[in-house]
C-alpha cells in the first residue's frame, strides 16, 4: 500500500495577507522628521509611530488567522526563548553599560539627563522588572514581531539565495533603523538612541534566525535591566 502523503499546509500559513501595513508606521516615523521642531515637540506627534505601529498591528491580526504563530509567541518557543534570551540579554547589558559609562563620557558627551527621564523618575521597584519587562513585551510585539516580520514577508519574493530570503537584509536594516530613530527613542535618549541600532541589528538576526520573539523580548527586558540598575546607582 502506498504511505498517504502529507497533508497540505493549511491556507494561513501558506499565504499572509496585509503584510504591507507594516509600511503605515514607517511612513509615520519618516514623516516625523519632515514636521516643524514644534510639533515634533507634541507627545501625540512623538507617540503617533507606535500607534500607527499598534493600530496597523490590530488590523493585520484581525485579518489573518495563525497570528500567535506568525508573530514567534507559540507557548512551547518560551523554554527556548529563555535559554538564548537570557544569557543575550546579559551579555548586551554588560556591553552597553560599558558604552554608556565609559565610553561615552570618555568622548564628551554628558549622559546626566538620563535622570531626567520619564524612566529615570520612576521608582527602582516599579521598573525592575515589571515596567521594563512590559515595555520589552511591547516593543519587540511591535518592532521585532510586526515590523520586522512583515518586512521580511514583503522581501522574501525578491531573492533567489536562501540565506537572503532566510535573513532579509533590508528588513533588517530597516527595523533596526525605523526602531532607533523612533521619535520617543530619540527624543528620551538623544544621543545614547545610537546604541539602539545595534541591539535592534542583533535582536532582529535572532528573531529571522529562531522565529522565537520570547528570545528577543527576554533577550532585551535583561538587557535593559542590567543596563538601567547600573546606571542608575551610577549616576545617582
Amino acid at each position: 500500500m502506498a504511505p498517504e502523503p502529507d497533508p497540505p499546509a493549511p491556507p494561513a500559513q501558506a499565504k499572509e495577507w496585509g503584510a504591507a501595513l507594516v509600511l503605515f508606521p514607517i511612513a509615520a516615523t519618516l514623516a516625523y522628521y519632515a514636521l516643524p521642531a514644534s510639533l515634533q515637540e507634541q507627545t501625540l506627534v512623538l507617540f503617533a509611530p507606535q500607534i500607527a505601529a499598534y493600530l496597523a498591528l490590530g488590523f493585520w491580526a484581525a485579518h489573518n488567522r495563525d497570528v500567535i504563530s506568525r508573530l514567534g509567541l507559540k507557548r512551547g518557543n518560551i523554554w527556548e526563548g529563555l535559554r538564548w534570551g537570557l544569557p543575550t540579554g546579559l551579555l548586551l547589558g554588560c556591553m552597553n553599560t560599558f558604552v554608556i559609562l565609559s565610553a561615552y563620557p570618555h568622548l564628551g558627551y554628558d549622559i546626566s539627563f538620563l535622570k531626567t527621564t520619564p524612566h529615570g523618575r520612576l521608582p527602582l521597584m516599579v521598573m525592575v522588572p515589571w515596567f521594563i519587562c512590559g515595555i520589552a513585551f511591547l516593543i519587540e510585539l511591535n518592532f521585532r514581531g510586526f515590523l520586522l516580520g512583515r518586512l521580511a514577508a514583503l522581501e522574501s519574493g525578491l531573492w533567489r539565495s536562501g540565506l537572503a530570503q532566510r535573513f532579509s537584509p533590508l528588513a533588517l536594516t530597516t527595523s533596526a533603523l525605523i526602531f532607533a530613530f523612533d521619535p520617543f527613542m530619540l527624543n528620551t535618549f538623544q544621543h545614547l538612541h545610537w546604541i539602539a541600532v545595534w541591539d535592534g541589528l542583533i535582536w532582529g538576526i535572532i528573531y529571522l534566525r529562531t522565529r522565537n520573539l520570547y528570545t528577543t523580548i527576554i533577550a532585551h527586558a535583561v538587557e535593559v535591566m542590567v543596563m538601567y540598575s547600573a546606571v542608575r546607582m551610577a549616576i545617582g
